[in-house]
């Protein structure tokens, strides 16, 4: 693979003198030299308040009057756009690019949208707490912190969930929730061709019952925000999943995660996800036995399975807008005020951060970007970031220095063309296809 096109495909864009200094060290190494040590928190990440906090100030505003609603509603999106701005400008300012892409892959992979009123203010917080920290330890941690997060216990309703046998069960009618053993299942390990059925889908779901979140102490005490088993709401009697029986109480629920998180359809379905966007839209077989060959053999280590990945052929992919986006702030070296501008530009392209209409997250192929009217808005979004950061930049110089040899002869003589127009001559270097790709 050509460095140029490695450090599009493994990072978020090179920025100016980056493909210069990976190429002096080696790309395979500069990348692999990424993975070491524990994933980056900036400082200005630290100014945004934890998920538990958020969770115990905002419920009683949630279920309020229509003023202390409409509150809520005011507060949680600028907390929202704050954790944005935050997530956008640590990718354009990272030194670990490839980091970055991992952070963004499992957040999607273990998606919890801030469409849902209830996850909207914790959304970021999800991404910041269950995801950063875990990115490159074993996807058993990984889990087993998504699946424990408020984030997720609210987006799929498993803080209400109640055994229909329990004691609360019994006491006020409530029953099963479904959402989060489903999506364990089918999105977060085995995948939907995974061997399992509805009875296992059942099974987990009994299983977790009773996990959701901790309640203040006294008579009509809100949540604290913090995770929490019940007891009182968990599923009495011995459960099956997959064939293996497990009793009750929470650490049978932690075993079962851990059990699915160790299963060999886990391995072969992440391993095609991962495959999927570091490769190719339709995954290499051979590439895709190579990565869960390694997930299996090192525990689902992620780390290790991360630079299994540098390995992959694979062929240039249509870039999401989030990646759009983010290489562009990361070519015109963009700051902190223009991530505000990124962020605008983010949300015409249609992929605001944490924003996905499903479980199962943003498409992840050309299909699902690449239609007539969002061909029109990548073209508005270059104008617009050209008039915005082009004013005074080289669009020749930079193309040759952030693209390297994937800077096409055409788009080349195109740049120079428009040179009188710094602004113009960057919208058509963002708008090229090689720009475009990674």
């Amino acid at each position: 693979m050509k460095p140029s096109a490695a450090l599009a495909r493994f990072g978020l864009g090179a920025r100016p003198g980056e493909f210069a200094a990976a190429s002096s060290a080696g790309v395979r190494r500069h990348l692999a030299h990424q993975l070491a040590g524990p994933p980056d928190r900036p400082q200005f990440m630290t100014d945004l308040p934890p998920s538990h906090r958020t969770v115990a100030e905002f419920a009683a505003l949630r279920k309020g009057s229509d003023k202390d609603k409409r509150r809520f509603r005011r507060q949680a999106r600028e907390l929202l756009r704050r954790e944005a701005r935050a997530r956008i400008q640590a990718a354009v300012d990272s030194d670990r690019p490839f980091v970055e892409r991992l952070v963004a892959f499992w957040s999607d992979h273990f998606t919890a949208s801030a469409l849902k009123p209830e996850v909207l203010a914790i959304a970021g917080a999800f991404e910041r707490e269950a995801i950063r920290p875990n990115v490159l330890g074993t996807f058993e941690d990984l889990l087993l912190a998504v699946t424990r997060h408020p984030g997720m216990q609210l987006y799929l309703d498993n803080a209400r969930s109640t055994g229909p046998n329990s004691r609360a069960g019994l006491r006020r009618g409530r029953g099963l929730n479904e959402n989060l053993a489903r999506e364990i299942l089918e999105l977060h390990t085995l995948g939907v061709d995974g061997g399992y059925s509805q009875d296992d889908v059942i099974g987990l779901a009994r299983i977790l019952t009773g996990w959701g979140l901790e309640r203040g102490r006294g008579r009509g005490a809100g949540p604290t925000g913090h995770f929490g088993f019940h007891p009182g709401r968990h599923e009495p009697g011995a459960k099956t999943l997959l064939g293996t029986r497990y009793g009750e109480g929470y650490d049978e629920g932690v075993r079962a995660l851990r059990d699915l998180a160790a299963h060999p359809s886990t391995a072969r379905y992440v391993a095609s996800e991962l495959v999927r966007h570091f490769g190719a839209d339709e995954p290499d077989p051979g590439g895709v036995a190579a990565v869960a060959s390694v997930f299996e053999r090192t525990g689902g280590d992620l780390r290790a399975v991360s630079e299994a990945l540098l390995d992959l052929a694979g062929e240039p992919k249509l870039r999401t807008p989030w990646d759009l986006t983010v290489a562009a702030g990361r070519a015109l070296e963009v700051d902190s005020v223009g991530c505000r501008a990124l962020l605008r530009g983010l949300d015409h392209l249609g992929q605001s951060p944490w924003t996905a209409p499903s479980p199962a997250g943003w498409p992840d192929d050309a299909a699902g970007w690449a239609g007539p009217e969002a061909v029109v808005r990548r073209v508005e979004w270059a104008q617009e970031a050209g008039r915005r950061f082009g004013r005074d930049v080289d669009a020749v110089s930079l193309g040759v220095d952030v693209l390297g040899s994937r800077l096409r002869p055409t788009t080349r003589k195109h740049l120079v063309r428009a040179a009188d127009d710094p602004a113009t001559s960057v919208a058509l270097l963002l708008a090229s296809p090689e720009f475009q790709r990674r």
